[in-house]
Formats: C-alpha cells, structure tokens, sequence
C-alpha cells in the first residue's frame, strides 16, 4: 500500500479579527490572514492536489495557491466549519459577558452545551471523518493538502486518534497552523499539529 501524506492548514485571520466563526459567519480573509498563509507555506508546493473549505477565509488562498504552482484543486463542502448557533461573528469576550454561564459550560462539556442553536459534535464529526476518509481513499500514493478551520481539524484528530470528542477543546490550532498526517500499512500516524512552518 502506497503511503499517502496529508497537510492540512487552518486558515489565516479573517476580517474583523478573533471572532466565533462557524459555517454562519463567512468573512474573508484580513491582510494578516493572507501573510500568515503565506509565511507558513512560503514558496513550498510539494502537493499533488489541494482542497479546500468553499468558505471565503479558505477557498480563495487555496485557489490562489493552485493557480500559482498549476495544482489541482477540489471543493470539499462537508470541511467547512462547525455551527456555532446564535454565537456566529461575536467575540469571546462578548459572549463570556453576556452568557457567562453558557460560555463556561461549553468549554467544561462542548458535547452537552452547545451554542444555542449550534451543530453538535456528533453530527460535525460525522460530516467531516467521511469527506476525509473520502479524499485519502480518493488520492492513495499521493501527497494532499487541505485548507480548512481549527474545528475540522481537532474533529480529524479526534477521528484519528479515537478521542472523545469532550476533550477536542483542549487542542489550540493557530491561524495558519499546519498539521500533518502520514497514511502507511499500519494505518495513520499524525507527524505534526500547530507547526508554524510546512514540515520538511
């Protein structure tokens, strides 16, 4: 069985700074956001085929990027973010401020107290492991990178690793930071999470 390898990135800052963003809020990306992808891949583009989130702080980069180095590039819509309900644009502080007590207990327990109206973990897990598993499947030999959200990559490693979803939280994924996945004869084995540079 061939090894395929996969890299994905979290986007860059989007317009308006830190913020809730699931798949109801879709700002672009800010200049910052465009310089932190930028100086994370730099000049690289080992990649045999890039997809990408349809949403407009991934999709644009990653059409940037293909169309520069002349690499394929996918939609994948089941990457796209995780719902985050009526929390969607508001910042951390907003929400600590207005809903203190749902605020907490979203972080001691995100399975149980999701964001009013929000996706549940469940169902973003079960949306996004298949598209992943689908992709892989899809490219086997092949090196692959994903532009997608913090969200779809600590539900990746929870898939990867088995890890109930009520500890995804205690993982940070930075603007712009890289995770990389090795898929070998003995299954996946996750190289990097958060790297500020594309692994050599």
């Amino acid at each position: 069985m061939p090894e395929t390898l996969v890299d994905l990135i979290r986007h860059g800052e989007p317009v308006g700074g830190p913020r809730f963003r699931g798949n109801g809020a879709n700002d672009a990306l800010s200049a910052t956001g465009w310089a932190q992808l930028r100086a994370a891949l730099g000049d690289a583009h080992p990649w045999d085929q890039v997809i990408s989130s349809p949403m407009a702080r991934c999709y644009p980069f990653a059409q940037e990027l293909a169309g520069r180095h002349g690499l394929p590039l996918a939609v994948e819509p089941a990457l796209i973010e995780i719902g985050m309900g009526t929390w969607e644009g508001r910042t951390h502080t907003e929400v600590a401020a207005t809903e203190g007590a749902a605020y907490t207990a979203m972080y001691q327990d995100p399975v149980a107290h999701r964001p009013p109206g929000g996706e549940s973990l469940d169902a973003f897990a079960a949306r996004v492991a298949p598209a992943y598993e689908r992709q892989v499947a899809a490219h086997p030999g092949r090196h692959l990178l994903i532009v997608c959200h913090s969200g779809v990559m600590r539900a990746l490693v929870g898939h990867l690793l088995r890890a109930d979803a009520e500890r995804w939280y205690r993982m940070r994924i930075d603007y712009a930071g890289i995770m990389r996945v090795r898929h070998g004869r003995f299954g996946p084995a996750i190289e990097c999470i958060n790297a500020r540079t594309l692994p050599s």
